[in-house]
């Protein structure tokens, strides 16, 4: 007679041969994946000047940067926000940028910046709005989403926007409303009940 314990070490032992460990692979297949990737490089408390042709052009300044190169599309993620100055040749400041998040890919040369987006121009006017992309290849900067333009005499404000790279020459789609810029003096918000305002 075969002990117990002998028959159930060959019952273990035959198992693996005959029964190789079916979904393991799967598994671990599902578990892997690009969102779950890990960056080639991580840096913190970034503050870095960025060449293009040879000149300096832009300034980053963020708590965050994280480089994704070893994948399809590389990017590079700023998920803790990102502030950023572009430079024109004689290195004064075309535009100040500031995000909550954004994402640069790499092989398209586009920045999408995502959550309260404000962009300042040389000339003084502010941009906001919750998403703008910008295409440094084609040297266009646009929206679809709703934005608010706060030139010094009066505020545009609309659905879809384009502009060039320096903010300079821009247009507004779906308009939705101009304003002088006494009309939108701030207000003493405590003091006052709160309104809906229809779009």
């Amino acid at each position: 007679m075969i002990p117990l314990s002998l028959t159930v070490a060959l019952w273990i032992t035959a198992s693996f041969f005959f029964f190789p460990s079916c979904g393991k692979k799967e598994n671990l297949a599902e578990a892997v994946s690009k969102e779950d990737s890990i960056p080639d490089m991580r840096t913190t408390g970034v503050t870095t000047y960025i060449s293009d042709s040879g000149m300096i052009r832009y300034k980053i300044i963020t708590a965050e940067w994280l480089i994704y190169s070893r994948i399809d599309s590389p990017y590079w993620a700023f998920k803790k926000g990102v502030y950023l100055e572009k430079f024109d040749t004689l290195f004064r400041i075309d535009a100040s940028i500031k995000a909550d998040t954004a994402f640069y890919y790499e092989l398209k040369k586009l920045w999408d910046l995502r959550g309260n987006v404000h962009i300042r121009s040389q000339r003084g006017d502010k941009f906001d709005t919750q998403q703008m992309f910008w295409d440094q290849g084609k040297e266009r900067i646009y929206s679809d989403r709703f934005i608010r333009i706060e030139q010094p005499d009066k505020v545009l404000t609309g659905y879809g926007f384009e502009s060039n790279q320096q903010m300079t020459e821009y247009q507004i789609y779906n308009n939705t409303g101009i304003f002088t810029v006494e009309d939108t003096a701030p207000v003493d918000t405590a003091a006052q009940p709160k309104t809906n305002h229809t779009k």
